[in-house]
């Protein structure tokens, strides 16, 4: 079951801050540099490149090596464990509002009745 996967862990983990939201959602639009990226913000290089390194690990960015310069882009379908554990949550909690809407109509019909 996916809400068992490990990597749906170090998925959450990953997102859970701020600046590596910034950085995936600058990926979105195409690859870039590791200074492009760290450009927009105010960290150290070792400190910024521990952001690069949780999103590596999480499977959501995948980087590439061309001279000296080191290139990150979205990995494919890097979002798919959590969008497919997403989906379920959101099948159960759908299913349990319709029956919780049922069970209020009915009730509403038997005090009306």
């Amino acid at each position: 079951m996916a809400k068992l996967d490990p990597i749906l862990d170090l998925h959450f983990a990953a997102l859970g801050d701020s600046t590596r939201r910034e950085i995936l959602s600058r990926l979105a639009r195409g690859s870039a540099t590791v200074s492009e990226l760290a450009a927009p913000h105010d960290m150290a290089l070792p400190s910024f490149m521990g952001h690069l390194k949780k999103l590596e690990e999480a499977g959501l960015i995948v980087s590439r090596k061309e001279g000296r310069v080191r290139i990150c882009s979205l990995s494919p379908d890097a979002f798919a464990p959590a969008q497919d554990w997403l989906s379920e949550q959101r099948d159960l909690w759908n299913g349990r509002l319709d029956r919780l809407d049922d069970y209020v109509t009915n009730l509403m019909k038997e005090r009306n009745s």
